[in-house]
């Protein structure tokens, strides 16, 4: 019952994978450095006076089977340091930036919740000090569902944070020592209820689904337990094997198995319809929330927002307008944590590449981005990035839209672009033809002279 057309729909995805794989190589991840595109820089003759600040703590316990993720794991943290150089790179970077107001804070990693809670009150102190950041601004602090952890929360909320991400990732014991996971499900049941106390109606859970011998009918049953202890938000994120990693290691030789893509494609649609009957909205590919509990700072970056990014390896997209600058660039910082200080303690932040974005590149991201919700991507932000030329102005006489409408995967007026319920399925797929129709608008394929583009005159929304 929860295949909701899925075997047409993977091989819509099949049939996209070659174009798929063309594209990736072009375009990156849209959260990962990109190189210049021919086209000259976007220019911005009104002040983009807002953004929101991620800030990344790099430090785990141990390294679970499945991430690749930018983190390293020591048996002693110089905490005080840690904090001077965060504190210096945030004042550094809203300095370069010029932005007046900081729309939310979000503390990732790594596991942010073994930073000691001073560490955050300080980023947050100084962000206050260089820009205005509301009373009500969401401040949201990853954290893994340990017990010593989940001791620390009272303090992370007198610090200032006021919202909590639980990685906690499955309800079940062996699937969480598989994936190497340094808590129980009785640790996860604990921290659940201490937040749901601490920030009721501001606690998201994240669950991660297509495990090895992961099932339909095992994937329900922890949804069902997952929400009967949640509160108003869940992340859902599909597994992905990432080369390097133990677990990557262990399904090569055949150790572990992962679901097929036709099991993968039910335990997505298994996931949406029973987080629906729950009265949870999926808002975005990954993302459920109910009683307007959407993540506002996610909402930020899928939106086209600036956003900075401050501590070892974040990456961040902004103009810097503090220092003259028009231009929106692509940053990035240093990897490794004691490289990344030492930089901070002799430059005052550790940007180690930035690379100037064309109107073209940002409208990629624009329109990748914001076909990830629901909500879709609207003539207005898009014009504000565009120069004046509409949605309809590229994808009004595009025969690859007008395909994806009589398919039932995507709804275009004129004042949005957004995909189906069905369409955000697979909104992977449907990307390729967009972002092709809009290269062709602008006069060429992906090494072609852009040098006609429109100037935007549109600040970040």
């Amino acid at each position: 019952m929860f295949v909701l057309k899925a075997n047409v729909l993977l091989l819509s995805i099949r049939l996209c994978s070659v174009r798929n794989a063309c594209l990736r190589r072009r375009f990156g991840s849209v959260i990962s450095e990109r190189g210049q595109s021919s086209s000259g820089p976007a220019q911005y003759s009104r002040s983009a006076d807002d953004a929101v600040v991620y800030v990344h703590w790099p430090y785990c316990k141990k390294r679970c089977t499945y991430c690749n993720f930018n983190k390293y794991i020591s048996a002693s943290v110089d905490h005080a340091r840690m904090r001077r150089c965060l504190v210096q790179e945030t004042a550094t970077l809203l300095q370069q930036s010029g932005v007046k107001q900081v729309n939310s804070v979000f503390f990732g990693g790594g596991t942010p919740s073994l930073a000691l809670p001073q560490t955050l009150a300080s980023v947050l102190e100084v962000i206050s000090q260089h820009a205005l950041l509301p009373a009500d601004a969401e401040v949201t602090l990853e954290a893994n569902p340990s017990s010593t952890e989940t001791e620390k929360l009272r303090e992370f909320k007198a610090a200032g944070i006021n919202r909590l991400s639980l990685g906690v990732q499955a309800f079940n014991p062996l699937d969480l020592q598989l994936l190497g996971r340094d808590h129980s499900v009785e640790d996860s049941l604990r921290a659940l209820q201490e937040g749901r106390t601490l920030f009721p109606g501001r606690v998201s859970v994240d669950l991660i689904f297509g495990r090895p011998r992961q099932t339909v009918e095992s994937w329900q049953g922890e949804l069902k337990q997952a929400l009967s202890v949640c509160d108003d938000h869940v992340s859902l994120y599909q597994l992905t094997l990432e080369r390097g990693t133990a677990l990557f290691r262990q399904v090569e030789k055949k150790q572990q198995t992962v679901p097929d893509p036709d099991t993968m494609a039910e335990l997505y649609a298994c996931a949406r319809e029973t987080l629906r009957n729950a009265g949870l909205r999926q808002y975005e590919v990954s993302n459920f929330a109910r009683n307007g509990a959407e993540s506002s700072h996610n909402l930020s970056y899928w939106r086209g927002k600036q956003y900075i990014g401050v501590g070892p390896g974040a990456h961040g997209r902004f103009a810097s307008r503090g220092t003259g600058q028009t231009v929106r660039e692509a940053r990035i910082q240093t990897l490794e944590p004691q490289q990344w200080m030492g930089q901070v303690e002799r430059l005052g932040h550790a940007t180690v590449k930035r690379t100037a974005l064309s109107q073209l590149d940002i409208l990629e991201e624009i329109l990748m981005l914001g076909l990830r919700t629901t909500e879709g991507l609207t003539d207005e932000r898009w014009q504000q990035f565009s120069g004046g030329t509409s949605l309809h102005d590229i994808f009004g006489t595009s025969e690859a839209v007008q395909g994806f409408i009589n398919a039932g995967l995507l709804e275009f007026s004129h004042s949005v672009l957004k995909v189906t319920p069905s369409g955000l399925a697979v909104v992977d797929s449907l990307l390729p033809d967009l972002l092709l129709a809009t290269q062709d608008f602008y006069g060429g394929r992906c090494d072609g002279d852009f040098t006609g583009l429109h100037q935007t005159s549109g600040r970040a929304e």
